[in-house]
């Protein structure tokens, strides 16, 4: 297995692991985002993400996308958008292999915090991050404002 950067070349893995996400997370229609759009925002001047792959034969089968945020509190941090092994390969520590990445990422940049959302019902990640030490913050709830609500929203402000 080799873990490396992501390059423009891998956004159509990406694209399928993100789709493979979305469906395992019940929302396989979800997924707006193209190969075009990963590509433009990831390897821009300023992208908006970073991505580790997960390759196995020259054959992407992990990613982890995080991009830096800032937190009041803490200072410069970072969101952990999204962690997939694609399901044949799950159950082989990839999944272990590319968080550790992130990880070892934020703390040698001097990163004070790495924050991620887990689905309530995903109960073997929640035991795995709960395991390497993340704290599970069961007091607070993920706010999404969505497109369509956007648009009616600022529709209404006079």
């Amino acid at each position: 297995m080799k873990i490396r950067e992501a390059n423009p070349s891998d956004m159509p893995s990406v694209l399928r692991l993100i789709k493979e996400l979305a469906k395992f997370e019940n929302e396989p229609e979800a997924v707006e985002v193209t190969v075009e759009n990963l590509i433009k925002s990831g390897f821009k001047k300023n992208p908006a993400f970073k991505a580790y792959v997960a390759e196995i034969e020259e054959r992407i089968v992990g990613m982890a996308l995080f991009y830096e945020r800032y937190s009041t509190w803490k200072g410069e941090s970072i969101h952990l958008e999204d962690l997939i092994v694609e399901e044949n390969f799950r159950g082989k520590g990839i999944g272990n292999v590319l968080y550790t990445e992130v990880l070892k990422y934020a703390y040698k940049n001097n990163f004070k915090r790495v924050a991620w959302e887990v689905l309530d019902w995903n109960t073997p990640a929640i035991d795995f991050y709960e395991s390497t030490g993340a704290k599970l913050l069961k007091e607070w709830r993920v706010v999404h404002m969505d497109e369509k609500s956007l648009y009616h929203f600022t529709q209404n402000i006079t």
